[in-house]
């Protein structure tokens, strides 16, 4: 196991700052407004040519009755468990506060070592100002700049001294930083990558507590609490994946805050960066306009597709609102794509969720399916054979031999005469063709014509 340092304090001291200047990229939203960051969110730190995980925590707030700050303490309690050193940040501009003070005496309780590091020292006046933090009773401290990146080097050489990262931890070469994050997490396993997306409030922050049987995310009855991308390690019955929880994805004309904006942006991002796409809808609501938006951009991506119908439970009128009636109207409005799985589930009663995960798991194989060029020519072309091209301007289309191409997804190629000439009900004739014989449900199949 990597070994872990957390960033911790109260709100607004620069925490996500630091965090992205550690891991080296923009991975957690950073705004001016208190309580942007919610969830606990990892990275991957590499210093001296090895690495160790971050954890970004949210504004550390004691005694509070505000249900996102309470949510926001127990995720911090869990982060200050799981790691080996806390880096305790404080804001130079506004001194020694009582929520600093108060934090203090929580982090005295760890028994763990704690690194106080004096936040938003950029110019001299205010390197005068940092020693009244000894006050704190904390040794080392460290000043740093966490938006210019001044200081954070001797952060970095007492952090790799302190949790003493010997040669048979795991080594990160240069130049991968970013896909090693994108990877690898504390256990340090490459994973396929599960984004759950959807509309705000429709259970993807649910769905991932109730697969682990813990509240790793925050989850309230409020639109929108979810902000940044979280990656969590899922490993029960013999399967294993990186789950991701995003932001709930509303229309352009209704996001007006940048916070949510950037969280849109980056839950976008998940969706270009996954193997499957889980798209969450509420039962309650159906499939809406912007439900398909989704679908069609991770069709647009070649990503595996997952459909899950949530709070099922709340259809009152099951014997109308049949479950084949239901899938029959998405899959309407999902032609011509339709070969991909839809499961109506429950979150709260946990009806069906481990399906899903069966579910997500049978399309990460599907679009790792291979099939020989022999064995596809063989089934393709007595077909082709039997039903070909139609002919255009009087030119007949001959296809000689096909094969599916060496890709991320899945792609087949057509080697024929006269590739421009052959039409998309054609393509959608041969796409129909290989998914009665091969399983590649969840998978969009990309056909190409070239010329032999």
């Amino acid at each position: 196991m990597s070994k872990i340092a957390a960033i911790v304090g109260r709100p607004n001291v620069g925490k996500s700052t630091l965090f992205n200047r550690l891991v080296g990229g923009r991975k957690a939203i950073v705004d001016d407004m208190s309580g942007v960051t919610r969830d606990r969110h990892y990275g991957k730190a590499e210093w001296l040519n090895r690495g160790f995980v971050v954890i970004d925590t949210g504004g550390y707030v004691p005694h509070t009755v505000d249900v996102f700050e309470t949510a926001i303490r127990d995720q911090v309690n869990i982060a200050i468990e799981e790691s080996d050193i806390l880096i305790f940040m404080v804001d130079v501009t506004t001194g020694i506060t009582d929520l600093d003070q108060a934090f203090a005496q929580i982090l005295r309780k760890t028994k763990k070592p704690v690194v106080l590091v004096v936040n938003k020292v950029d110019n001299i006046e205010r390197q005068v100002d940092v020693p009244e933090f000894y006050a704190l009773g904390f040794d080392p401290l460290f000043q740093v700049s966490s938006i210019t990146g001044s200081g954070t080097g001797e952060i970095l050489d007492y952090i790799h001294e302190a949790l003493e990262l010997s040669a048979e931890e795991e080594v990160i070469p240069t130049g991968e930083m970013e896909e090693a994050e994108e990877n690898v997490f504390p256990g340090g396993l490459n994973l396929p990558k599960v984004a759950i997306v959807g509309r705000p409030n429709v259970g993807k922050s649910s769905m991932i507590n109730a697969l682990l049987g813990f509240d790793r995310n925050i989850v309230t009855p409020i639109a929108g609490t979810t902000r940044d991308t979280i990656h969590t390690h899922y490993s029960a019955f013999g399967k294993e994946m990186l789950l991701v929880d995003t932001a709930g994805i509303r229309k352009k004309g209704k996001v007006h805050e940048d916070i949510e904006f950037y969280s849109v942006l980056r839950a976008i991002r998940a969706i270009e960066d996954c193997d499957v796409c889980v798209i969450m809808v509420d039962a309650t609501q159906g499939v809406e306009s912007q439900d398909l938006n989704l679908f069609n951009l991770a069709l647009k991506n070649n990503k595996g597709i997952v459909l899950l119908i949530n709070k099922w439970d709340l259809i009152e009128d099951k014997e109308t609102n049949t479950i084949k009636h239901f899938e029959e109207a998405i899959r309407h409005k999902t032609a011509p794509f339709v070969d991909f799985p839809i499961l109506f589930i429950s979150v709260v009663n946990k009806q069906r969720i481990f399906k899903a995960v069966e579910a997500i798991e049978d399309v990460y194989e599907n679009m790792k399916r291979t099939i020989s060029t022999s064995k596809f020519n063989e089934f393709m072309l007595p077909i082709i054979e039997n039903t070909p091209p139609p002919s255009e301007k009087g030119k007949y289309i001959r296809i000689k031999y096909a094969t599916q191409l060496k890709a991320n997804s899945v792609v087949f190629a057509f080697f024929c005469n006269l590739p421009q000439y052959v039409k998309d009900s054609y393509r959608r004739f041969l796409e129909n063709k290989i998914r009665e014989e091969y399983n590649f449900q969840g998978v969009p199949i990309k056909i190409f014509f070239r010329k032999k």
